[in-house]
């Protein structure tokens, strides 16, 4: 295995075939490299782009970011999942104002100390927005280099890491290191996929032990599979006499942390119970179909329980973070997916009903 041949063949073909026209690879800075990054983890470019253009728009610097109510960051962020990205994004940007004068720490170690940042993203930013040399170790990049050096093993296991982490050293060359990372991160994106890789196209096919072996979907090894826990939850759609639904904002640690969500219940029972108690109200309560939301490590099926109020609110019986929303554009609040979904529900059916009358 020729290291210095590796590098040489990846960025040939990534001066020919490599992407430099997304949006995080123009006016590069720490910064802009930074959110694109954490966006990026465990999400799609093409999914990626629409929420990064939109962020980058509203938060243009790290002052803007760290002044921001957690609300709107989170209201930015809905749809693309994975919330602790946000939060620890802001509390990052917060962290980068008081303690380092508002300027993105300029080596790995020290970037790596921000919240949500691993040695791989700090990497990331260091070689591509800061011109370091760092080797970096994605998803993407676990995949190639398993398949080129033909690690078996599941790269979650530490040996195989740690066996991963010092070829991704060896091959890292000392020049052109932000071309080098963008590269390598594309090779996997684009080529070395999951599925299908297009060893054909590849320009370091040739050094490539699984495809010399026609092994390549062996590696990476696989993760040992679990049995998926399920979890069932009934959430209460609760809505005013105006139209409105009544949103609770969770806990910042958990599922959702820090986002608005429709209040729960155990079963029938329990929402009514809820409604007496906490909201001292009654109301209609019809169940909507089953709706199933997966997590990395359960899956939660969920029963909606659509209530309509007999009669307005006047108190509410137990003190807690609660707002009627219905959608306005002054209401920018962050939104777990499905919940987004149950409300766009409620609000087209407003819709129709209005249009039919």
């Amino acid at each position: 295995m020729s290291k210095q041949l590796f590098s040489e063949q990846l960025l040939q073909w990534f001066d020919i075939a490599g992407r430099k026209d997304l949006p995080w690879q123009q006016d590069i800075s720490p910064y802009r490299v930074w959110v694109s990054e954490i966006m990026l983890q465990q999400t799609q470019v093409s999914t990626v782009i629409p929420y990064y253009l939109r962020f980058m728009a509203r938060f243009p610097d790290i002052a803007s970011l760290a002044l921001a109510p957690n609300d709107e960051v989170l209201a930015l962020w809905t749809g693309l999942g994975y919330y602790a990205r946000a939060r620890n994004l802001h509390k990052a940007a917060k962290m980068i104002c008081e303690d380092f004068g508002g300027v993105f720490p300029g080596d790995p170690e020290t970037i790596q100390t921000l919240p949500g940042i691993g040695r791989s993203t700090a990497a990331a930013i260091y070689s591509i927005a800061i011109g370091g040399r760092a080797p970096i170790l994605d998803g993407n990049v676990k995949r190639v280099l398993s398949r080129y050096a033909a690690i078996d093993g599941w790269p979650g296991i530490k040996d195989i890491e740690s066996q991963l982490w010092l070829l991704a050293e060896d091959l890292t060359p000392k020049k052109r290191v932000a071309d080098y990372t963008q590269a390598i991160m594309d090779l996997g994106a684009t080529l070395c996929t999951r599925s299908k890789p297009k060893c054909p196209e590849c320009p370091v096919q040739s050094g490539c032990e699984a495809y010399a072996a026609g092994t390549q979907t062996n590696y990476p090894g696989k993760k040992p599979k679990k049995a998926t826990p399920v979890r069932e939850i009934h959430l209460l759609i609760i809505e005013n006499a105006a139209g409105e639904i009544l949103l609770e904002q969770r806990p910042n640690s958990g599922i959702w942390g820090g986002l608005w969500s429709l209040p729960e219940a155990v079963d029938f029972d329990t929402a009514a119970h809820y409604l007496k108690n906490t909201l001292n109200a009654k109301g209609q309560i019809q169940a909507w179909p089953n709706m199933r939301h997966t997590f990395s490590h359960f899956h939660l099926d969920i029963t909606p329980l659509h209530i309509k109020l007999k009669a307005d609110i006047s108190t509410i019986m137990e003190p807690r973070e609660m707002l009627w929303y219905k959608g306005h554009s002054n209401q920018q609040v962050g939104l777990a997916a499905p919940v987004k979904k149950l409300l766009d529900a409620v609000f087209s059916q407003d819709l129709l009903r209005k249009h039919s009358a």
